[in-house]
């Protein structure tokens, strides 16, 4: 995981954690309004679990997939990844050298 995707799942699980101190924190204040937004929080914070869990769930799928088809075509994984790499290589070769084909 790179650094910024490692921080952001920090700052998420930072903003989980402070919706549901403030959830505990109001637990005994009364009045229709705090528990109206108490009960939208509660299912703000369930409905982005679910969602950070079928996400994480893709992922794996997808890495899976990935990992499958690299070793069902090892050469043509190389292939398309040293091709990627020339284009990539000459484009950023071109810019430093002035040149915009």
């Amino acid at each position: 995981m790179n650094k910024h995707n490692h921080t952001s799942g920090n700052d998420v699980a930072t903003l989980a954690e402070d919706a549901r101190a403030l959830l505990a924190a109001t637990a005994d204040v009364a009045g229709e309004k705090v528990g109206e937004a108490r009960k939208r929080l509660a299912a703000a914070l369930e409905s982005a679990g679910d969602i950070a869990d079928r996400v994480r769930k893709k992922a794996v799928e997808g890495a899976k997939a990935a990992d499958e088809a690299v070793r069902e075509h090892p050469y043509q994984a190389i292939a398309i990844g040293v091709g990627v790499g020339l284009i990539i290589g000459y484009l950023f070769g071109s810019r430093r050298n002035g040149r915009r084909d």
